[in-house]
This record gives structure tokens, C-alpha cells and sequence, in this order.
């Protein structure tokens, strides 16, 4: 019994790892960047963004979530060198799809939404 619940657990276990592949940077990234986006360094600002960094690993492979940002950071390049990047097909609709990802991350560990910002889409996002 003892062995078929060992291979079990190792069957399921390499799924559980690559869905939450983020190396600890990313998630120190993530998480200093929700805690200025909430207003500063705090105990409670750090519990809640830690929580939403977990919670967001959960929802998407760290490749997808470089692409994407990489993505966000180009799409804005002038001239031809961006236009590689702004013709992406569906590129807007997935960096939306991101930025639901992270909203529904912030949600699910009871943070406040930013109010305002500015996306690199050009368009403003209501958080």
C-alpha cells in the first residue's frame, strides 16, 4: 500500500513543481512590486503580496509570464524594432489576460486594487 502511494505522489508531484516553477527572484520581484503598488514596505503589505505571488504561480508557468512581460516591455519600442512586438498576434488580448491573472491573485488574498495606472498598452486600467 505504502508503495503504490509513493508512486502515486511522484506521478503527481512533477505537475505540482512545473505549476509553480517561479524562481525565488521572480517571486521577491513580484512581491516588492505589489507592496509599492500597495502603498509601501509593511508586515501586512508583505503577508498579502506574498500571498499573491503564490496565487498567481498557480494560474501560469514562469515561461509564459516572461513572455508576456517581455512582451509588455517591448510593445512600446518605436518604430520597426517594436512593430515585431505590436504585431503579435492576440499580444494585447494575452497581456490582458495577465493583468486578470494578477487581479484575481490580489483578490484572492484580500488585497485593495491600485486605483489607476498606466498600462504599457497605452490604455488605462482600472485595478
Amino acid at each position: 500500500m505504502l508503495k503504490k502511494t509513493l508512486t502515486v505522489a511522484m506521478l503527481l508531484l512533477p505537475g505540482f513543481v512545473m505549476a509553480n516553477d517561479f524562481p525565488t527572484q521572480a517571486r521577491v520581484e513580484y512581491v516588492l512590486l505589489c507592496m509599492k503598488d500597495q502603498g509601501g514596505q509593511t508586515i501586512k503589505n508583505l503577508y498579502a503580496c506574498s500571498c499573491a505571488a503564490d496565487n498567481f504561480a498557480t494560474r501560469i508557468s514562469y515561461d509564459q509570464y516572461v513572455e508576456a512581460e517581455t512582451l509588455r516591455d517591448m510593445i512600446g519600442t518605436p518604430g520597426e524594432k517594436g512593430g515585431a512586438f505590436r504585431d503579435v498576434p492576440n499580444g494585447r488580448k494575452m497581456l490582458r489576460g495577465i493583468d486578470d491573472m494578477k487581479a484575481a491573485a490580489i483578490n484572492a488574498c484580500s488585497i485593495k486594487a491600485p486605483a489607476v495606472r498606466k498600462a504599457a498598452t497605452g490604455a488605462e486600467d482600472k485595478g
